[in-house]
């Protein structure tokens, strides 16, 4: 009975430490490569020049904010809204548009109104959102 024992001993002992060995390499996924490839160039997209489906999607989203992204004829629109925001004078800055080996991210900041400015009067509520047009890439887009 004892040698039964001892061998299910060993097999557990086994398993536990083909497991410890596993956990130590780690499993690294392939979305966890954060490293830059390359800067994308882009332009800010005037309204008049955005596509009519496009601009028809971002006005139903504007008051919540909103990530979007677009594809037309071998390019890509990458959209940020901010929401509803109680005064006007708002501007939005690209921080970064990159490339890794997995993903593209885009990267803005709301800036509010200068004080003083008239942008900053209580009754003009506004909606400020940005859209860059650039060259299609496919891969998932990441906004920061």
């Amino acid at each position: 009975m004892k040698k039964k024992y001892r061998k299910t001993g060993s097999m557990a002992l086994l398993l536990i430490l083909l497991w410890g060995l596993l956990s130590l390499t780690g499993c690294k996924k392939e979305t966890d490569n954060l490293e830059k490839v390359k800067d994308l160039a882009f332009t800010v997209t005037a309204e008049e020049n955005i596509p009519e489906e496009l601009l028809k999607t971002l006005q139903e989203k504007q008051t919540d904010g909103f990530k979007v992204t677009y594809q037309d004829n071998g390019f890509m629109y990458l959209c940020r809204g901010y929401g509803e925001q109680e005064t006007g004078g708002y501007s939005i800055v690209v921080e970064s548009l990159y490339e890794t080996a997995n993903a593209i991210y885009f990267d803005t900041t709301l800036k509010g109104p200068v004080p003083g400015e008239n942008g900053g009067k209580k009754e003009s509520v506004s909606y400020p959102y940005i859209v860059i047009k650039a060259e299609l890439v496919d891969k998932p887009v990441v906004f920061e």
